[in-house]
């Protein structure tokens, strides 16, 4: 048997403690607050790069074929659609993650 302690014993024997004194479980820190200014900020980021690539892309294919500003329009447009795209992935991504965890107790 080795020196170390075992942690999910050690978790077990603290929830039972909690339990015998009727200690509920600490409100959400401050750092789950963070997490979800940090979630927002990059769905943010994510459709504010869509945007600006597909403009670059229009407007420097509008420069070399001399069509302004048709492709700056198009490509715009894609990446602000891209830019959905890749923001209901995250939000996708950000909701299973919710689903895994246990429910805290309030």
């Amino acid at each position: 048997m080795s020196d170390a302690p075992d942690p999910e014993r050690l978790k077990a024997l603290e929830d039972k403690i909690r339990e015998a004194k009727g200690i509920k479980k600490a409100a959400p820190t401050v750092a789950d607050h963070h997490s979800q200014a940090q979630l927002a900020w990059r769905m943010v980021i994510e459709m504010v790069t869509g945007l600006l690539i597909g403009f670059g892309i229009g407007y420097g294919l509008d420069v070399m074929f001399d069509t302004k500003p048709w492709m700056m329009l198009v490509f715009t447009l894609l990446g602000f659609a891209a830019g959905v795209r890749v923001m209901l992935r995250t939000a996708q991504e950000a909701q299973k993650q919710a689903m895994a965890e246990p429910p805290s107790e309030d």
